[in-house]
Formats: C-alpha cells, structure tokens, sequence
C-alpha cells in the first residue's frame, strides 16, 4: 500500500508545485506591469505635468528604486524567517493599492510618492518568490523552474505596454493605473490562502546549514565568493541599459517615427512578448543543460548574449520600424533576457538553503539600485544634454550610447566564470 501510494503523493507533490509556480509567475506579472506601465504612459503624463526628460527618468526609475532597494534586504532577511507567501501576499497588496493610487495624482510630487509606495511594495516580492522557488525544484529543475518564473518580465512588460497603451486611448492614461492595480489586488487572496510554505532546503542535501542565518553570517559568506559579486554587477550592468530601454523605447518611436501611442503599444508590446519569452526559456534550458556540466556555463552563457545585443541595436536603432528592423529589435530583446535563468540559479546554489532569501535581497539590491535606480534616469539626462545638438533624435543618440553597458556586463560574467566552480556550495 505503501510503495503504491508514494508515485500518487509524488505525482501530487509535482502538480502543487507547478501550481506554485504558476501563482508565483502571475505575481511576477503585475510587479512588472506596475514596474513599466509608465514607460507606455510617458506622453499624456509630460503633456499634462509639462515635465522633462530628467524628471520622466526620476519618475521611472529612481523613485521605484529608493526604497525597492533600501527595503529589500530587510525583508529578504525577514522571509529567512518567516512566512514567504505572507511577506509575498502583503508586497502584491501594497504594489497594487499604489499603482492605483497614481492614477490620483495631480502633480510632479504626488506620482513620484505614488512611484515610491510600487517601490516599497515590490520590495518584498522577488527575493522571497526566489527562494519559494529554490525549496520547491530539485538543483537540476532550479534553471527552468527560475527560467519559467522569470517569464512574469517578459509577459508583464508586453501587457504593460499593450494594456496601458489601449486603456490610455480608449479612456485615459488614470484609468490605465486605476484598472492595472485593482487588477493586482484582486490576485492577493489567492496567493495567501491556496500556496502553503515549503519546507526550506527539502531538496538540498541533509547537511546543508540549517537555522536561520545573521546579517553577519551572510555577508561573511558572501564575501569569500567573488563570483556572486561579479554575477551581481554584471547583470546589474545589463539591468541599467535593459530597464532604460523598457521605460525610454516607447518614446524613441513617438518622437524619431512618429508613431502613435496605439502604434507604439502594438509594435513594441509584441517585441517585448516574443522576444523576451524566448530569451528566457533559452536561458532556463541552456541553464540546466550546460550549468550541471560545467558550472562556468551559468556565467558564461549571459556573457555571450549580451556581446551579441551590441551590433544588433546598432542596425535596429539606424532603420524604420519595418518588418526587417522588428527582427532586430526582437533579437536584443530575447538576448537581454537570457541571463535571469542561469544567474539566478547559480545564487542559489553559491548559499547554503537558510541564506537563499536574504542572498537573493542583496543581489536584488544591486541589480535594481543600479538597473532601476539609474537605467531611465542616465538615457533621460543623456537625452536632454543632446538635445541642442540632436534635437528629438536626442534619444536615438542617447541610446546607442548606453548599449556600452551591455559590453560591460558580458565583461563582469566573464569575471564571474572564473571562480563560480569554487564558489559554488559543496566544492572543495
């Protein structure tokens, strides 16, 4: 009876898990549609606020960043803890009550405290959901498994920009952010009363560290592995130009194309869909295919995207939004979305299974506080400093410039590959 009924409770086991993860991807979602609407949203807001580059880019970036960053380690630490699906459930709430609220705003400084409250609520959602993620798949199923989550970037970015934008024209831009966040918390009771917690570190090895870690232990543990540090900067390197791009494209085709905001949602939303969605399921799969191999793949393998992105912005940038130069648009966007897989994956295997939350915050901390933090807000000054010389082509130029990121984080993985295998937990 017994041997019988262990394949049903693993078959079941397998199910809830998909499940989960199906739950954690829809989460994953709405953190980036209320992460990126703005970016669809950019032209009504300036036209009715009468605001700059510069402001756009604090608005799209640095507001969501300040305290998304400041908090994130704190309640990576919590969830180490506590209950991950709580923080989870909370985060999805507070997310979602802001991005509605900033459909109230009436001035500059009430959507940057709207911007700040989507900050503070995003805190608490991707370094626990890591960790979830981690104690539910097996180290060979962890690549795909973070691949699949890491499908909430892609899907949410398209429906961003194709929901914003539609609502946007059919109604207006408030009704947009008012709809998205009602939308999100909606999904909250969900989440809290069908996902139970794992148990942390079930399918680790028994002798991996148990008990709640410090701070102090974590950053002692971090700081004898150089490889998370460069993992760290390099996709934070390729986060910066990535985030920029997401919030400042929408505007590059209004103004060097003239395209209208339907025009824009339709065609860039379509890029962000197909073209992240391959990016990521390639990254997951080449992950677990090449990474148990060769543990120097898990760097390597986003080394090589990004250097790839490089010639292929450079032609896309340079031609009409036709059919040929969609393909080069469609290219970086998978390439640039190759990383998360891999990367992810291989945090969670340089900490033992009692570190994975709080690790996971302080690599989110870095990634965001230079990819968010700086992404929108660096082409925005870059864009008004050459506008006396480019005029509305600024941005064009603005952009190309920042491909320059993308070599710098092929650069830092590069660095990564070097020491990743005796970083790695378990290695000698």
């Amino acid at each position: 009876m017994t041997v019988g009924a262990r394949p049903v409770a693993d078959t079941q086991a397998r199910a809830y898990s998909r499940y989960v993860l199906l739950v954690l991807v829809v989460v994953y979602t709405f953190n980036f549609i209320d992460r990126i609407v703005l970016g669809i949203l950019v032209a009504p807001v300036k036209l009715e606020f009468h605001l700059t580059d510069r402001e756009l880019g604090l608005l799209g970036g640095t507001a969501f960043a300040l305290f998304y960053t400041a908090l994130g380690i704190p309640i990576g630490w919590i969830a180490d803890r506590a209950s991950r699906v709580r923080i989870l459930s909370i985060a999805l709430a507070c997310w979602s009550a802001c991005t509605a609220f900033t459909g109230l705003a009436h001035s500059f400084g009430q959507l940057f405290l709207a911007r700040l409250g989507v900050g503070v609520g995003e805190a608490g959602g991707v370094a626990p959901s890591y960790s979830l993620i981690a104690d539910l798949f097996g180290p060979t199923e962890r690549g795909r498994a973070l691949g699949i989550y890491s499908m909430g970037i892609p899907i949410g970015s398209a429906l961003g920009v194709f929901i914003g934008g539609y609502i946007a024209v059919a109604v207006s831009w408030r009704t947009a952010f008012f709809a998205l966040g009602l939308a999100g918390l909606a999904l909250a009771p969900l989440l809290v009363l069908t996902v139970r917690e794992p148990v942390r570190g079930g399918h680790d090895a028994p002798t991996a560290a148990s008990g709640a870690a410090s701070v102090r232990e974590v950053w002692s543990h971090l700081a004898g592995r150089p490889s998370f540090w460069f993992l760290s900067l390099g996709a934070a390197s390729g986060s910066l130009m990535g985030y920029g791009l997401l919030f400042w494209l929408p505007s590059y085709f209004q103004r060097s194309y003239g395209l209208t905001l339907l025009q824009v949602s339709q065609y860039l939303g379509t890029v962000l869909f197909f073209g992240g969605m391959l990016g990521i399921a390639l990254g997951g799969l080449m992950a677990d295919y090449f990474g148990p191999r060769a543990r120097r793949a898990y760097a390597m393998i986003p080394a090589l995207s990004f250097l790839l992105i490089l010639p292929c912005y450079l032609i896309g940038l340079s031609l009409p939004p036709e059919p040929v130069s969609f393909i080069f648009f469609v290219i970086p966007a998978a390439l640039q979305l190759v990383w998360p897989g891999p990367v992810i994956a291989a945090i969670q295997q340089l900490v033992p299974p009692n570190m994975r939350s709080t690790a996971s915050a302080v690599f989110l901390f870095i990634v965001n506080l230079l990819g968010i933090g700086l992404g929108s807000l660096v082409l925005g000054w870059a864009s008004d400093l050459l506008a006396a010389r480019f005029g509305a082509e600024s941005l064009r130029y603005a952009i190309l410039g920042g491909t320059g990121f993308f070599v710098l984080a092929a650069g830092f993985f590069v660095l990564a590959s070097w020491r990743i295998t005796r970083d790695w937990v378990g290695s000698a």
